[in-house]
């Protein structure tokens, strides 16, 4: 699995969940457009309604590089075209695999709770994990307190967008439905270590 051997990347910070933005730049992405194509017509037209220009560019770059990183035309198409509900899960499974943290968070947070049927979320989660993550990892153990605290507060976030979580402050996970597309996706990827982190056991 290729995430496995990335960086931790603290990206997360400016990227955020990003459910409008891949939206709009799936499109550009699935017509063939390169990169600077497609941060040229959405300037134009300010389709991401950003106040300035200055994050459009790193914007799609990082939609693009998560589209890349799913791996999978029909998935990608899937996040163009499905319901918003099957879209979402999709830019959380497209997360997972472009960021390693959001990977590991998924898996060893997330899918350990529902395998064990614990449904309580809290803080305290988000702390051991982060504690873990700096125990082993130098990088992540030199980011700043504010970026850690921010990470958290992406993931969490997320959590709710793709509704884990029903807001920020719920302590209690839903039990989430993997939608059938994304489990034929995550299958055919043979990201079998993915599938707890979305409720799925069969």
């Amino acid at each position: 699995m290729m995430v496995q051997t990335q960086k931790y990347n603290g990206g997360l910070t400016r990227e955020q969940f990003l459910f409008y933005e891949i939206r709009i730049a799936v499109k550009f992405y699935l017509d063939g457009k390169k990169l600077p194509e497609a941060v040229k017509l959405i300037k134009e037209d300010n389709l991401f309604q950003y106040p300035t220009e200055r994050m459009v560019s790193n914007i799609t770059r990082v939609c693009y590089r998560r589209l890349d990183a799913l791996g999978n035309r029909m998935l990608i198409e899937e996040i163009a075209n499905a319901p918003t509900e099957i879209a979402k899960q999709i830019n959380l499974y497209a997360m997972m695999r472009y960021n390693r943290l959001v990977w590991e968070f998924m898996t060893t947070v997330i899918g350990e709770k529902y395998r064990n049927q614990d449904f309580a979320f809290s803080r305290r989660d988000l702390n051991t994990f982060f504690t873990r993550l700096q125990e082993q990892n130098d990088g992540v153990a030199s980011w700043s307190e504010q970026t850690t605290n921010k990470i958290k507060s992406v993931l969490v976030k997320s959590l709710v967008e793709a509704g884990y979580l029903d807001r920020s402050k719920s302590e209690t996970l839903n039990p989430v439905f993997l939608c059938e597309e994304l489990e034929n996706g995550i299958r055919a990827n043979d990201d079998y270590e993915a599938l707890p982190a979305f409720n799925c056991f069969r």
